[in-house]
């Protein structure tokens, strides 16, 4: 029968909820920072530059996260 290592599984899981969470703060204050909201900007108003900047935004803190939580 097949060992499973259960502490890898484990810690991937608690890595990928954390890091989540920190995209997820990290946004919110991003969000907080910048003038209005950017729920409105981006889907009332269609301002497709600021859903870019979002974008760009979450993917480098996601980077950022994934380094710090792997390194």
């Amino acid at each position: 029968m097949t060992d499973l290592h259960l502490h890898p599984l484990l810690a991937s899981i608690v890595y990928s909820v954390l890091g989540i969470v920190l995209l997820l703060v990290s946004f919110f204050i991003f969000d907080k920072l910048t003038p209005g909201t950017l729920r409105k900007e981006i889907l009332e108003d269609q301002n497709t530059a600021l859903a870019i900047l979002g974008a760009a935004f979450m993917l480098a803190v996601a980077l950022i996260i994934s380094a710090a939580i792997h390194g």
